[in-house]
């Protein structure tokens, strides 16, 4: 596929992302471009990581198509392979993501897993993470 593609296919995702960055940087976050990707550390969103949602609990990143938010730029250093696997994700899937990720945590649950854990976008995302560390 077209790199332009991969960044056109996700893009409604990934300009929610941009704004959830601005966020951040206007309430004393930090942000970076690492890899094609921008990443936002800090600030209000950061806040909101930390509180957490209703199946993960609080989380140390989260990406939204080629953003990636994260508490601090520590955690966006420890979860960049995890999180790249979900912007591949988000390449791969594009905007169909913001519906497939639920479904598949639905999916989890309705087999008598956990939604956030037993969700198949967050296992390939682990096994990525893993595959770095070996």
């Amino acid at each position: 596929m077209p790199r332009i593609l991969l960044y056109l296919w996700p893009l409604p995702v990934t300009l929610l992302g941009m704004l959830v960055a601005l966020l951040a940087r206007g309430s004393g976050g930090a942000w970076q471009r690492f890899d094609g990707v921008l990443e936002a550390a800090g600030g209000w969103p950061a806040r909101l990581l930390q509180r957490g949602f209703p199946f993960s609990g609080a989380v140390a990143a989260i990406t939204l198509g080629h953003v990636v938010v994260g508490v601090s730029a520590a955690a966006l250093a420890a979860t960049r392979a995890h999180e790249r696997a979900h912007v591949r994700q988000f390449e791969r899937w594009g905007m169909l993501m913001v519906v497939l990720y639920p479904l598949a945590g639905l999916l989890a649950w309705l087999r008598g897993g956990h939604p956030y854990r037993d969700n198949w976008f967050e296992r390939e995302a682990r096994a990525a993470e893993t595959a770095v560390q070996d």
